[in-house]
């Protein structure tokens, strides 16, 4: 188990008053029932997040598609978005000139 999986498990969602909710598994061959709650749920594409407020009413919707999305609280939220933005600050961006050389420059 990671760390980030250790954090998760120690963090209890009921607390949170806000839920933060990824779709990371494909809509496609999944039960009709789960494909209109993930449709409640305004979670169309994978890997693509939306917050919704901790109610009961969220967390029953949860429970029926927890194999498909991953669930965050805020917290965890910012802190998995801040190491994403450090880990893209370490390596720069690529920068490729498709430009043929001048003459000038060849001599």
């Amino acid at each position: 188990m990671n760390a980030f999986k250790a954090y998760k498990a120690c963090v209890p969602i009921a607390w949170s008053p806000n839920l933060y909710i990824t779709l990371v598994r494909g809509i496609p061959g999944t039960r009709r029932l789960h494909r209109r709650t993930l449709e409640a749920l305004r979670l169309r594409k994978c890997n693509r997040t939306v917050m919704r407020w901790n109610t009961p009413t969220v967390r029953g919707m949860l429970q029926q598609v927890k194999r498909l999305v991953v669930i965050e609280t805020e917290e965890m939220y910012k802190a998995r978005k801040q190491k994403e933005e450090a880990h893209r600050a370490l390596c720069p961006p690529l920068v490729i000139s498709h430009k043929p050389p001048s003459v000038t420059d060849a001599f």
